[in-house]
C-alpha cells in the first residue's frame, strides 16, 4: 500500500514537472504598441475677423485666443485647437517701429528654431513661395520636440509675423503625426492666405 502511494506521488510529481517544461516552450509575444484613435476633421476654413494688422484663413476646428504671457505685445494670438489642446502661436512685429529691424527679427527666428537642436533629430529649413508669390521662411523639426513646425513671413517694410506649431501632450510625436500634419497644413494655409491690412 505504501509503495502504491509513493508510485502515485512520484507519477504526479513527474507529470507536474513535464507540464512546467511544456509551459516554458510556449512563445509569448508582447502585444504591439497601440495608439489612441485620432479623428481628423475635414479641412474647413474661415477668415480671421477683428482689429488686427493682418488677416488669413484659419480652421473652423480652432478658436482665436489672445496671448496672455506678461511680455506679449499687441496682436500676439493663439490659433487654439480645443480637441487636441494644441495651438499655432503667432507673434507680430510692426516694422515701422525703430526697434523692430527685419534682419534681427529673422535672425531671432533662426535662433528660436535651433534652440530645439538638442532634441531634434533633424531640422530642415527652406523658403516657401506660394502661388500668389508670397514668401515665408520655414523650419521643420523632426524628433521629440515641443514645436515641429515654425515659420516667419513679412512684406519687408511694415509687417512681420512669426508662427510656431505646438502640440501639448505627453504622447510620442510618432503617434501624434496626424495632428501635426493637420496643423502644418493649417500653417501653410495661413501663409498662403495672409493679407496685410493697409492703413488709411
Amino acid at each position: 500500500m505504501k509503495r502504491t502511494k509513493y508510485f502515485w506521488a512520484l507519477f504526479f510529481f513527474l507529470g507536474l514537472l513535464m507540464s512546467c517544461e511544456n509551459a516554458k516552450k510556449v512563445d509569448f509575444a508582447p502585444r504591439p504598441k497601440g495608439y489612441n484613435k485620432i479623428i481628423i476633421p475635414k479641412a474647413q476654413y474661415q477668415e480671421l475677423k477683428g482689429n488686427y494688422p493682418y488677416s488669413f484663413a484659419y480652421s473652423k476646428a480652432a478658436i482665436i485666443l489672445p496671448d496672455t504671457v506678461s511680455w506679449a505685445e499687441p496682436y500676439w494670438i493663439y490659433i487654439y485647437y480645443p480637441q487636441w489642446k494644441s495651438f499655432i502661436q503667432l507673434t507680430y512685429k510692426d516694422l515701422k517701429m525703430p526697434k523692430n529691424q527685419l534682419k534681427y527679427l529673422i535672425d531671432d527666428a533662426y535662433k528660436l528654431a535651433y534652440k530645439h537642436q538638442g532634441k531634434a533629430s533633424n531640422i530642415q529649413e527652406y523658403i516657401l513661395t506660394t502661388r500668389s508669390g508670397k514668401k515665408a521662411g520655414i523650419f521643420e523639426l523632426d524628433g521629440e520636440v515641443a514645436t515641429s513646425f515654425q515659420f516667419y513671413t513679412t512684406d519687408s517694410t511694415k509687417h512681420y509675423l512669426r508662427g510656431a506649431v505646438y502640440v501639448q501632450t505627453a504622447t510620442d510625436n510618432d503617434s501624434l503625426a496626424p495632428i501635426i500634419q493637420f496643423l502644418k497644413k493649417d500653417a501653410v494655409k495661413l501663409i498662403e492666405t495672409i493679407q496685410w491690412k493697409v492703413e488709411n
